[in-house]
Parts: structure tokens; C-alpha cells; sequence
């Protein structure tokens, strides 16, 4: 029984000066402390040998520890913190009352102001009341030529308002005759605009159907040409180019080689000549683009 109370009174004495040395953080890490007891005794289940304290639960109580101490530190550090902001709302609402105030002040001596300007004006109106009684015979007097001078510029004015009226009705009638006349006059150019558009679609059609007879009256010279047209085995695949001019009548009254095989010139030239006249349209616009043409003669076969 005195052994085992040693026992437990020997263990706390080394936890509690384990924790004693750990308590401050500038304490180096701590070593394993052992403690030994009554190595004589007999009975190894009774005797202790060694106390040993475990290394790993030390250093979590350090830990702890230290936790426990960063923890203190950002609470003062938060605290700090809060009592600066509360400080520097306070702050702000001081300056704004201070603002408030001054504002306050300035208003009150402007209405001061106002006031002193108000009595002080009252005053003279005053004065200048007292000033027009005195003066009221004299005013009627006055008061009855103005009325005159007034009636006399009532009727200036009427005179004049009739003559502005007047004017003015004569203003708006040019205004709308000239916008009559430029509404006529973009109708007008409306006109000439659609009238040109008509005029170019007609044209074009007209361009059309001239091309077309000359195309067509072409073919009726070239095949003139080719029934006069005397051909040679040699001109297989040969051809002439000929400017022909012809009368009003279809009379030829020049024929010219512009170039080619010199068998199918001659020939080319001699059929032209033999035809003496060729089909031509009595259409003007036709014939003025059939009066003076090239064509390329080749011979068939």
C-alpha cells in the first residue's frame, strides 16, 4: 500500500513539473523525463521500474498550448482592431456633426441677412408710401394724363397690331405659295424622273430589237455573199475579213479587204460586187449600224 501511494505521488510530481516547464513558449522542446523507483523490490508488478512520459502526448500538449496562445493574440489583436474602427466611426460622425453645425450656422445668418434686408426694404417702402400720399392731388393730375397717354398708345397699338396681323397673314400666304410651287415643282421633277426611266426602258428595248435586226439583216448579207461567193477546194478553212459600206438602198458603194487568205479575198471581193446590192432594214437606227460593216467570209462546203 505505501508502495503504490509513492508510486501515484512520484507520477503526479513528474507531470507537474513537466507541465510547469512546458508552460512558456521559449522553453526548449522537452525530453523524456523518467523517474525511477525502488529497483530492489521483488515484485515486478508492484515495483516500478520507470516513468516514463510519452513523447508524442508532451509535445501535443505544446501544441495546445501554443494554439491557446495565437488564439489570445488574435482576439487582443481583433479587440485593437474593433476599438480603432469604433474610433474612427466616431470620428467621422464628429466631423459630420462638425459640418452639420457649421452648415446650420451659415443658414441662420443667411436668413439674418434675409431678415435685415426684408425690414430694411420694408422700411423705404415706408417712406416712399408716406412720400406718394403727400403727392396724391399731384398724382391725380398725372394719373389722368396717363390714362390719356395710354389710350392714345392702346389705339398706336391696335393700329400697329392690325398692321403685324396683316403682315403676317401676307407672310403666311408667300409661305404657302412657295410651298405650293416647290411641291408642284418636285412633282414636275418626280415626273421628268419617271418620264427618263420610261425613256431609258423604252430605249433599251428599241436598243434590243435594232440589235436584233442587224443581227438579222448580217445573216442576209452573209448568205447574199455566199451564194455569189465561188469556192475552191484551197480555201477549205480559210476566211477574209471585209469592210462593206452600202447606200440608203442597200447599194454597196465600197468594199475593202481588211485581211486573210488572199484566194478567199478575191473571192470574197468579186461576190460582193456581183450582188451589187444587199439587204438592208428602212429602219434608220437599223441601217445606220448596217451602212458601214465588217464581216469575216468563210467559205462553206
Amino acid at each position: 500500500m505505501h508502495s503504490s501511494l509513492i508510486k501515484s505521488i512520484l507520477l503526479h510530481l513528474a507531470i507537474g513539473l513537466l507541465l510547469f516547464g512546458t508552460a512558456s513558449f521559449h522553453t526548449p522542446t522537452p525530453k523524456v523525463m523518467e523517474v525511477t523507483l525502488n529497483q530492489a523490490l521483488p515484485e515486478p508488478d508492484k515495483a516500478v521500474s520507470a516513468i516514463t512520459v510519452d513523447q508524442k502526448q508532451v509535445e501535443k500538449k505544446i501544441a495546445d498550448l501554443k494554439k491557446q496562445e495565437e488564439a489570445k493574440k488574435q482576439a487582443e489583436n481583433k479587440r485593437i482592431q474593433d476599438l480603432e474602427r469604433r474610433a474612427n466611426e466616431a470620428r467621422k460622425q464628429r466631423e459630420a456633426e462638425d459640418r452639420r453645425i457649421k452648415k446650420l450656422e451659415q443658414q441662420r445668418r443667411a436668413k439674418e441677412k434675409e431678415r435685415a434686408e426684408a425690414e430694411a426694404q420694408a422700411k423705404k417702402a415706408r417712406e416712399i408710401q408716406q412720400q406718394e400720399r403727400a403727392k396724391a392731388q399731384q398724382a391725380e393730375k398725372q394719373k389722368r394724363e396717363a390714362e390719356d397717354a395710354a389710350k392714345a398708345a392702346a389705339d398706336k397699338r391696335k393700329a400697329e397690331e392690325a398692321a403685324l396681323k396683316k403682315a403676317e397673314q401676307e407672310r403666311q400666304r408667300r409661305e404657302q405659295e412657295a410651298e405650293r410651287k416647290r411641291q408642284q415643282a418636285l412633282q414636275e421633277q418626280m415626273l421628268q424622273e419617271q418620264l427618263a426611266k420610261e425613256q431609258a426602258a423604252r430605249n433599251k428595248i428599241r436598243q434590243q430589237q435594232v440589235i436584233s435586226e442587224v443581227d438579222k439583216y448580217k445573216a442576209l448579207i452573209m448568205a447574199r455573199i455566199q451564194q455569189n461567193l465561188l469556192t475552191d477546194a484551197k480555201m477549205k478553212g480559210k476566211q477574209c475579213r471585209l469592210n462593206i459600206r452600202l447606200g440608203f438602198n442597200g447599194l454597196v458603194t465600197e468594199v475593202t479587204s481588211l485581211g486573210g487568205d488572199k484566194l478567199v479575198c478575191e473571192a470574197a471581193l468579186r461576190a460582193v460586187r456581183m450582188a451589187d446590192t444587199l439587204p438592208v432594214s428602212k429602219d434608220r437606227d437599223v441601217f445606220d449600224k448596217l451602212k458601214n460593216i465588217n464581216l469575216t467570209i468563210a467559205p462553206e462546203f
